[in-house]
């Protein structure tokens, strides 16, 4: 499929196929594709909870401003961003810099990040929202790649998730994504007004 066609496909659909499964190993292939996406010093602060089994949708579903597609789709994605991933001995970090730096570039490695990102609290979390965004799309892109549906999600109670879903403190949650199948014969409408190019470029 070429890139024109990925992102003419790429919707935010409401109405999923509660009918038609997303396997195990296509999921898992979606979460490798999206992971080429770029990030801050390539820390990756992104972490997913897989929400598959019908009374953990539900649960997820009763702190998602009711939201029906969360028990249609056959996965839901919680996505999360670490905030303490630009930390020395955060195990993206280290893997960071066992796979990819020298020893002597550690102190570059621990200093700069620290400047960048661990100054304030805003700035921690700017990090690990910006770069958990820039996973979300490529998973999105690459769930429409491959036929598949998605629909992004901020209609939810943040607080409610994280304790529903034993999330840890230090994960950030953008957005929820429900992955599937459209419901056949579902008519999609043209893809709403978006600002043109002369628009987006302030002067």
């Amino acid at each position: 499929m070429e890139f024109q066609e990925i992102l003419e496909r790429r919707r935010a659909i409401n109405f999923f196929d509660p009918e038609q499964d997303v396997s195990d190993d296509m999921l898992r292939t979606l979460l490798a594709e999206a992971a080429m996406a770029p990030s801050s010093f390539n820390l990756q602060p992104w972490k997913v909870k897989v929400v598959r089994a019908p009374q953990r949708k539900a649960a997820l579903r009763a702190v998602a401003w009711d939201q029906p597609k969360i028990t249609e789709a056959p996965v839901v994605l919680i996505v999360l961003g670490d905030r303490d991933g630009w930390k020395e001995g955060n195990p993206t970090f280290e893997g960071h810099f066992k796979h990819n730096m020298q020893p002597e570039q550690r102190d570059y490695l621990v200093n700069a990040a620290k400047a960048l990102y661990g100054d304030t609290s805003d700035a921690s979390l700017a990090f690990a929202a910006k770069n958990a965004g820039l996973f979300a799309m490529s998973f999105m892109f690459a769930a429409a790649a491959h036929g598949l549906d998605t629909h992004p999600m901020d209609g939810f109670d943040r607080e409610a998730v994280r304790k529903e879903f034993n999330i840890p403190d230090n994960y950030w949650i953008p957005m929820l994504i429900a992955v599937g199948h459209r419901k056949p014969d579902l008519q999609v409408h043209p893809k709403a007004w978006r600002q043109s190019v002369d628009d987006m470029i302030l002067p």
